[in-house]
């Protein structure tokens, strides 16, 4: 019998190691500034994912013993509890949800006996091997097993098991569950593109905003809406607060003290504000938005057929043909059609700036900032190789998608970036200084480890 408790035990000594190299000033990579706490940082994550997955079996087996035809003979109800669910959230402090979702992962990656009593691997293999070595945790591979459990009776099996495929490794890349979330979103519409429209007519029927005013005088908006809906109100508000990012960071490089000390949800308010007033005073000055508009991609086959799904930039959740078709007719949105004909996007030094054409090229590519994925209306396009230091040319392949924040640490921090093919399949590796990581260790970023990868 294996020792569940082997990966433990190994992560265990792993993050002692660091804590001791922490708090004793020595070094694990020699050099490198913060390096023993950063060690320590990710020494503690790998023993949280090791000890969850041995909980996950162990609540897998508590939920066995606790099965419904025991009655009150099942272990859960013996010790007091209603379900099983119940008992492993009272002794480990976290939610009934949560503890369901413990569960539900050691039941989805235990290994099964068939009907003849032979032994069968686990439901989900990929995912079950990625949480027993630790590259996977919980919370993620929950989010996965729900993913294909709902999509189960509308794929084939060899597509879904490609897809758990694609989505562990992407997991285990090192991605947070709120990006996980956003690439299974993608995935399930990829997986199940008949489902994209019943669910958004679910959400167009809840959409809502409620205005109301509290104790103190503020008033309290809280909103909810369908992608169709909320797209223009993503994409203008990010605009304007773009532009004041832009006009910060470039008072900072000159050393000049900026006045504007607005947090990021502070500048989201006035810009919803500002468009108000814009709307009520047709004489106001023109808004700050750049021009933006909203730009929804498609495939031609798909746009042609009807089947399928599309995206909008700075909007996570896919959207129907139908939807597209109906906002192809506003004069503010850009239907963006793959595989059709488009504009010469290849300026080389002619000028200095990217066009707007260009940019649309790099989402393609990038999906949004390529350093931490932040939607592409909080992005701008960077010359990888500058175009005053080393004559880099205004073309898509010396092009990257950047936010304020992840530009400003190329610039400043010595990261490299390579481009690994050409055009809209191309990846995108960032890499990190010596500073950072002696090694120089390459980092995969856009939309290669942003956005589901299973159709590149």
């Amino acid at each position: 019998m294996t020792d569940p408790f082997a990966g433990v035990d190994a992560a265990l000594a792993a993050a002692r190691a660091a804590w001791v190299s922490a708090h004793t000033g020595e070094t694990l990579a020699d050099g490198v500034e913060g390096a023993p706490l950063a060690a320590l940082n990710a020494a503690m994550g790998a023993l949280r994912r090791h000890v969850e997955a041995v909980h996950s079996e162990v609540a897998a087996e508590v939920a066995r013993a606790s099965r419904v035809e025991l009655g009150n003979a099942g272990l859960a109800k013996k010790q007091g509890f209603r379900t099983p669910a119940s008992m492993i959230a009272a002794s480990t402090g976290v939610s009934v949800g949560d503890a369901a979702r413990l569960v539900a992962v050691g039941e989805a990656t235990a290994p099964r006996i068939t009907l003849t009593g032979a032994d069968a691997p686990a439901k989900h293999p990929d995912v079950a091997a990625a949480l027993k070595s630790g590259r996977l945790s919980v919370p993620g591979a929950a989010a996965i097993v729900g993913l294909l459990d709902r999509v189960a009776l509308r794929a084939e099996p060899a597509v879904l098991a490609d897809a758990e495929r694609t989505l562990v490794a992407q997991a285990a890349a090192g991605l947070g569950l709120d990006q996980l979330n956003r690439i299974l979103q993608r995935a399930e519409a990829w997986l199940d593109p008949d489902g994209v429209e019943p669910r958004e007519d679910e959400l167009r029927k809840d959409r809502a905003v409620h205005v109301r005013r509290d104790r103190s005088g503020a008033i309290v908006l809280n909103g909810r809406f369908d992608p169709e809906t909320g797209a223009p109100i993503v994409t203008a508000i990010e605009a304007m607060v773009s532009a004041q990012l832009r006009v910060r960071a470039d008072a900072d490089t000159r050393s000049v003290v900026a006045e504007d000390d607005r947090t990021i949800p502070q500048m989201q308010a006035d810009a919803l504000a500002g468009l108000c007033r814009h709307a009520l005073e047709c004489d106001a000055p023109d808004i700050p938005t750049g021009g933006a508009t909203i730009v929804v991609r498609i495939d031609l086959d798909q746009l042609t057929s009807g089947d399928g799904f599309a995206l909008i930039d700075g909007i996570d959740q896919p959207v129907s043909v139908a939807t597209v078709r109906r906002m192809a007719a506003d004069a503010r949105i850009i239907p963006c059609v793959l595989g059709g004909d488009s504009e010469i996007l290849d300026f080389g030094r002619t000028r200095r700036l990217f066009s707007n054409a260009q940019k649309s090229a790099l989402v393609e590519r990038d999906g949004g900032c390529a350093g931490c994925g932040l939607p592409p209306g909080m992005t701008q396009v960077h010359h990888i190789r500058w175009w005053t230091r080393d004559a880099g040319p205004t073309d898509l392949d010396n092009g990257i998608l950047l936010c304020v924040r992840c530009h400003h640490r190329i610039h400043d921090d010595g990261w490299e970036i390579r481009i690994e093919g050409t055009g809209v399949r191309a990846k995108v590796w960032l890499i990190p200084p010596a500073h950072v990581d002696p090694a120089r260790r390459p980092r995969l970023g856009g939309r290669a480890r942003y956005d589901y990868a299973l159709s590149a």
